[in-house]
């Protein structure tokens, strides 16, 4: 059957406004990373316990003659200044620590506590969310590193400290990282650690904006609902926190198939943002967003798929959400690949759980994610803000307000349509949608007209 000229424009019109409203679900990367922001959330897991670890003592003998030794370089003092004197006993403790130092027989005694950090998102307004398994369920093996890691810092600064003040000297950060060093291999090699009364607790940490236009991190403790297991196990946690109400959400995609190409943004925590030390602790909060392509769909050693992507991940970044160009999730990162040989992770080669396998465990919790509904007004005050109909999207923005007053950034976008409005700016022609819907009706009718002229 041929097409006739007129059928063939029927149908390009048809292709045509099919392909805009294809266009108009997507939503650029500025919004996309504003609808979403405010419910992504920090999760910790915080482990205490009481350490014991056996001292490390100078071998005083030896230690004398090295100091006498040194002195009797230069008995004059014109040659070598008392900081450089000092400088070679430092670098002797360093090359020979073995010949130095010892255990002793006591031991330190502390109540320590180390943490692990990652991203989570909001699946209700009543405080599901979720995460990765491994963030919160860490193995007993990683769990003492961290102690380990930790303690040994501790005793180490105190021994450089009480070594400082014994030689009434003030030690050149070299001198004091020989120090560390020294001490370091020391306490890995003849100095034990005994952990007691280990514990976990679970909080997750949230964004919110105060009475003076700024942010505050709202610190709450949550419970597991559950979880499977780490890598290679399906890396998924379901948690909850108590006492809240009208919080931010993300909307999950209900299309169980990504395709390869699909551009995906990522927000987060990655440590080298969230803990740079030349950043203001309260800017840890607030999320960062890296982008990419869906690189290949894999299949990993349990069967199931993962999805691998380019956007940038690090450590901090386990539990974020993956989106796709509309502002739905379509995964969960979870793991990256380490350089070959190396311990870093490698650049571009990152992957996530897909929403498929995230919603086993929402089913067998019987929970239903559903944007709450002080995100579908955001949502919509987003859309209209972004259309420049900034008296339509302030309304929007008022109505957050009433529901959850410190909902994020809700204040900077009331501010701005305030600003925009007494500017003039607002538009006043009808909404896009519209336009496009009498186009379709168009569109059909004369279809309609064509199909019954070509039958007479």
């Amino acid at each position: 059957m041929t097409l006739t000229g007129h059928n063939k424009i029927f149908l390009l019109l048809v292709f045509y406004l099919q392909q805009q409203l294809a266009f108009c679900q997507s939503i650029s990367t500025e919004h996309n990373y504003a609808m979403n922001c405010p419910g992504i959330v920090m999760v910790q897991a915080v482990f205490s316990a009481t350490v014991y670890v056996n001292k490390v003592e100078m071998n005083e003998g030896r230690f004398i003659r090295l100091v006498d030794s040194v002195k009797g370089l230069d008995t004059s003092g014109a040659i070598l200044s008392p900081g450089q004197k000092l400088d070679i006993v430092v670098k002797a403790l360093y090359k020979s620590p073995f010949r130095y130092f010892l255990a002793g027989d006591g031991y330190f005694r502390q109540v320590h506590r180390v943490q692990t950090t990652g991203t989570g998102f909001l699946i209700t307004g009543d405080g599901y969310l979720v995460s990765n398994c491994h963030i919160i369920d860490r193995d007993s093996a990683f769990i003492r590193k961290k102690f380990i890691l930790s303690t040994f810092r501790e005793v180490t600064e105190q021994n450089i400290n009480a070594l400082q003040s014994s030689w009434a000297m003030t030690l050149s950060d070299e001198q004091r990282n020989l120090l560390y060093n020294a001490y370091g291999l020391i306490y890995s090699q003849v100095s034990s650690m005994i952990l007691f009364d280990l514990e976990k607790e679970i909080y997750v940490l949230y964004r919110a904006d105060n009475d003076s236009n700024g942010t505050t991190a709202i610190k709450k403790k949550a419970q597991v609902i559950i979880k499977g297991q780490p890598m290679p196990g399906k890396d998924v946690a379901i948690l909850k926190i108590d006492d809240v109400k009208d919080l931010p959400t993300l909307l999950m995609s209900k299309d169980s198939v990504v395709k390869i190409g699909t551009q995906v943004l990522v927000l987060g925590y990655p440590e080298p943002a969230s803990t740079n030390s030349f950043l203001a602790q309260e800017s840890g909060i607030e999320p960062s967003l890296t982008a990419g392509i869906v690189s290949a769909i894999r299949k990993s050693v349990g069967g199931w798929p993962v999805i691998q992507m380019d956007a940038l991940i690090s450590h901090g970044s386990s539990g974020s959400p993956v989106c796709n160009d509309m502002g739905e999730v379509i995964g969960l990162t979870t793991f990256g690949s380490l350089e070959q040989g190396g311990s870093s992770l490698a650049s571009g080669f990152n992957f996530a759980i897909p929403v498929s396998v995230v919603k086993e465990y929402l089913d067998s919790a019987g929970l239903h994610p559903v944007n709450s509904p002080v995100s579908v007004n955001f949502n919509e005050g987003l859309d209209l803000f972004y259309k420049q109909f900034y008296r339509k999207a302030l309304e929007k923005f008022q109505k957050v307000k009433e529901l959850n007053k410190g909902y994020p950034q809700v204040n900077f976008y009331i501010e701005q349509c305030d600003n925009k409005i007494a500017r003039g700016n607002d538009r006043q022609s009808p909404p896009r949608r519209y336009v496009l819907l009498i186009m379709i009706v168009i569109a059909l009718l004369t279809g309609g007209y064509l199909l019954s002229k070509r039958r007479r």
